[in-house]
């Protein structure tokens, strides 16, 4: 019986997981890189520490150390390296440092060579300990992770819609690479909580021969077109001189029968030819490209001034277009172009033929008009979860069903350093000099 309840608590569990919207797999590939920038950042770090000056007296022998610097960080041998259940595992042998100080000493005796060797190995030993550690771990556990901050998670892509980029579960290390799932869903940043069931199919990553793979699956780019259909941006509304001459020529002509019946002083009002999506568009990944499918109504009526508007048709369109997607930076950018188009009427048939004339200066008004508009919003791109100052270069994407991925390599457009000083926590101050004394030669 306990057996027949584990399963269904674990069916249960299934049933109501979130799938995640967006994948990011970072390979092995990626830590070179990231591990070079690291250690250049460490020692600029070192560079910067104030270590107090040693002054005292041990016996006859009187002693001043100042103007103690760091002048150079030697690894002979450094690896970064994923570890299952640690995420990542950065092994450090043979590190030596250089050290430029001034020396004041004076002693009564003749035979203190060891001595002095012992005294001042053991105050540089001293100093490390008590300066250098802990740089050395304050900027691994409080300023790196002042970049990581950088990563947006719940941040607005325009001044319509947000994206939530939070983290679905614990990042997955292997041996190879580091898979991490994020929601990765759209939001109306009117509607802060609201949210769209994800029902597509969850993105796979399976290759490892770049340094980043990034899968986004068709709830993704859903999301972004239902967060803009309920923050009603997916409309548009001509009149007068904004309907193209030609076409308001054609408009009129078509519906010539409906406008002469009308009083004189409406016959000639201007023109109003409104666009309006009847639900959020839908994406289809599939291997040979990515569509979008739009139905959308187009209404005609005339405006007189003070006058109430006059309707003289809708029709129903449908269109598809193709979205090509690219990532620049670290935006990932949509190039959207018109593919099928058609017009009908849903009240008969016999209507739906007589808009057959207007299929042609339509689609040249969407291809003009609209489409440039929309690249321009979708051309923007939204950000990636990625920190600041790393961009993607030389991507390669690849459809799927369901699903597409681009795989990338990574690169360094600003310096560690400069990033984690533009976003250093008001409390992660350099550290301060230690004011302990030096411990006595005699327990070295």
């Amino acid at each position: 019986m306990a057996l027949f309840g584990a399963l269904f608590l674990a069916l249960l569990a299934g049933a109501h997981a979130e799938l995640p919207g967006c994948k990011i797999r970072v390979t092995a590939k990626a830590l070179e890189l990231v591990k070079q920038e690291g250690l250049r950042f460490l020692e600029q770090e070192l560079e910067t520490i104030t270590i107090p000056d040693l002054r005292g007296k041990e016996g006859h022998f009187y002693y001043n150390i100042s103007d103690v610097k760091v002048t150079k960080l030697q690894l002979t041998t450094s690896e970064l390296h994923f570890q299952p259940e640690q995420e990542l595992m950065l092994q450090i042998s043979n590190a030596s440092l250089g050290l430029r100080f001034r020396r004041q000493l004076l002693y009564w005796f003749l035979k203190v060579y060891d001595f002095l060797s012992t005294f001042i190995t053991s105050g540089m030993r001293f100093l490390l300990n008590q300066q250098i550690c802990p740089v050395l771990y304050h900027s691994g556990m409080v300023l790196l992770n002042s970049l990581l901050d950088t990563v947006p998670v719940r941040s607005p892509v325009d001044e319509l819609v947000g994206i939530d980029y939070s983290l679905l579960k614990d990042p997955v290390a292997s041996a190879s690479n580091l898979d991490m799932e994020f929601r990765g869903a759209f939001f109306p940043l009117a509607e802060g909580n609201w949210s769209l069931f994800n029902r597509a199919v969850e993105p796979q990553l399976q290759e490892e021969e770049r340094m980043v793979y990034v899968a986004f699956s068709e709830f993704f780019f859903d999301s972004a077109m239902e967060s803009y259909f309920q923050a009603g941006a997916l409309q548009l509304t001509l009149v007068g001189d904004k309907v193209p001459h030609d076409l308001d020529m054609l408009l009129r002509a078509t519906y010539f029968g409906s406008i002469i019946l009308l009083s004189p002083a409406v016959i000639d009002s201007p023109l109003k030819l409104e666009l309006r999506a009847m639900a959020p568009p839908r994406c289809t990944i599939k291997p040979l490209g990515t569509t979008i499918s739009v139905t959308a109504s187009v209404t005609i009526s005339l405006v007189p001034p003070n006058l109430p508007e006059v309707h003289l048709s809708t029709m129903i369109m449908e269109a598809r277009l193709s979205a090509k997607m690219a990532l620049r930076g670290k935006a990932l950018r949509t190039r959207l172009d018109l593919r099928r188009f058609q017009i009908y009427s849903n009240q008969s048939a016999l209507e739906s033929l007589a808009l057959i004339p207007l299929q042609t200066p339509l689609k040249t008004l969407l291809q003009i008009g609209v489409m440039p508009m929309l690249n321009e919003r979708t051309w923007h791109g939204v950000q990636i979860p990625l920190p600041e100052g790393i961009d993607f270069v030389r991507e390669v994407v690849t459809n799927h069903a369901g699903f597409l991925t681009i795989g990338a390599d990574l690169h360094f457009a600003k310096g560690l350093r400069e990033v984690i000083d533009k976003n250093r926590p008001a409390n992660a101050r350099p550290l301060e000099p230690s004011s302990a004394p030096l411990p006595s030669t005699a327990a070295v």
